[in-house]
């Protein structure tokens, strides 16, 4: 796994404020636009997400890269690796 300070996002997405399962949708949403090979990070509030973005990831095939938690803010990094 890339040290989560080494990442340089492609893509950067504000999901704050919003449950379950908003990021998730959200994340899809922007999955689509992104190119393959592009990182995206996504910021979220809702502890949830913790669970749902390796989950979703799995099921879609994209690599989830880490996450970290910074003054209750989780972001997220994710490799688009399915087109």
């Amino acid at each position: 796994m890339m040290e989560l300070e080494n990442i340089k996002p492609d893509i950067v997405h504000d999901a704050t404020g919003t449950y379950c399962p908003i990021p998730i949708t959200e994340l899809a949403k922007v999955m689509k636009k992104a190119e393959k090979g592009q990182i995206i990070e996504l910021l979220a509030d809702d502890e949830g997400a913790v669970q749902d973005v390796p989950a979703w990831c799995e099921t879609t095939g994209n690599e989830f890269l880490g996450y970290k938690e910074e003054d209750g803010i989780y972001i997220f990094y994710v490799r688009k690796t399915q087109d």
